[in-house]
């Protein structure tokens, strides 16, 4: 009897260790701002990049890394989003609709830039669909760049400015609060604000993941050809990656808007693009938690080498040989290559993808 009541401890042990798990990653993200804030708000508004950079690479993954199409335009909806939102809460038109009005708008925008990014695109694959949708992110820019004559939409190269931020109530995001002695700043609460539209994107990717068309993008990634044969509508899947993938972009150009205040066309230039899929690529296509680690590892990484390169330098010759910047970036790429020459599924692949590069790999 004495083993029994032993074995039924152990096991409720055992079962309520991955909750003690997720306690303690839930306290530890409640607290995270403001232990960043003592060190410096500037590492909060770090934390709250990532946060966007991770909405961006989940996006992202459902166009790549669940369907197999390949993007390299893909902030061109971010950018969409970004507009909507400057423009629907700015005295630019003299419009300050709330924020829970225009979000739904810019994801719905972004949805439909999505579909005429792929309603032309359906036909090609690999390197061709790279080229249109790198070509596609460039023309978006480039649009908002010259859309000032003869009607000034966009306000040109100078952007736009004084963009309102959100607002719930009486709660102003660009206001310090105070609450139980903690002071809540601007930046801490578009913290909560960003990790709770994370959390909803990611239950929102993993329904996606195990739904029918979730098989279906992965169906259509391995073999178009065979998943047509099947009865899958390729047309309409592929259709439906595009405008989901874009509306998570929309959503988080919105909120980059309201945080920054400003936005101008510099923002959204093709090494953002090429950044966010470097995420994804790093973390594990097809995989949402590595995709989120792949997004927050390139947030931070480079920031952190930006504030120790320069003192280590000085620690070291004594005076300040290269600058941060190119350094930063030197190492930045080749953590890069060394990660597609020794671990070229991701730090943290799909089962899926691990299977097949096991299978490919001659040692």
């Amino acid at each position: 009897m004495q083993n029994w009541i032993e074995r039924l401890e152990h096991l409720r042990a055992h079962r309520a260790a991955p909750w003690l798990g997720i306690a303690l990653i839930v306290v530890t993200l409640l607290l995270l701002p403001f232990a960043l804030a003592s060190v410096g708000t500037a590492w909060v508004r770090i934390t709250n990049l990532a946060i966007l950079f991770a909405l961006l690479s989940l996006g992202l993954n459902i166009v790549v890394g669940f369907a197999g199409l390949l993007d390299l335009g893909y902030i061109a909806f971010y950018a969409v989003g970004a507009y909507c939102y400057a423009l629907l809460a700015s005295p630019h038109f003299g419009l300050h609709l709330p924020f829970w009005v225009i979000l739904p708008i810019s994801a719905a925008v972004a949805c439909v830039f999505g579909v005429l990014l792929g309603a032309p695109t359906l036909k090609l694959r690999g390197d061709y669909l790279a080229i249109v949708t790198l070509g596609f992110g460039e023309i978006v820019r480039i649009f908002l760049n010259n859309l000032s004559q003869p009607i000034n939409i966009t306000n040109g190269p100078q952007g736009v400015t004084l963009i309102d931020p959100f607002r719930i109530g009486k709660v102003d995001f660009s206001r310090t609060d105070s609450l139980l002695g903690l002071a809540f700043s601007g930046p801490v609460k578009y913290y909560y604000l960003l990790l709770a539209v994370l959390v909803l994107a990611i239950i929102v990717n993993l329904r996606l993941q195990d739904s029918r068309v979730g098989r279906a993008w992965v169906a259509i990634r391995e073999d178009e050809i065979a998943a047509q044969a099947m009865g899958i509508n390729t047309r309409n899947v592929k259709l439906l990656a595009f405008a989901m993938g874009a509306g998570f972009g929309g959503v988080a150009g919105g909120i980059f808007a309201a945080t920054q205040g400003f936005i101008s066309p510099e923002s959204f230039v093709f090494v953002e693009s090429i950044m966010v899929l470097s995420m994804v690529v790093l973390g594990g296509m097809g995989n949402i938690w590595g995709v989120v680690l792949g997004a927050i590892l390139l947030s931070f990484v480079p920031e952190i080498l930006r504030y120790t390169v320069e003192p280590a330098q000085k620690a070291v010759f004594g005076r300040l040989l290269i600058e941060p910047e190119v350094i930063r970036m030197l190492l930045f790429g080749l953590a890069l290559v060394l990660m597609m020459l020794y671990r070229p599924a991701g730090l943290w692949p799909s089962k899926r993808r691990k299977r097949e590069f096991a299978k490919t790999d001659p040692s």
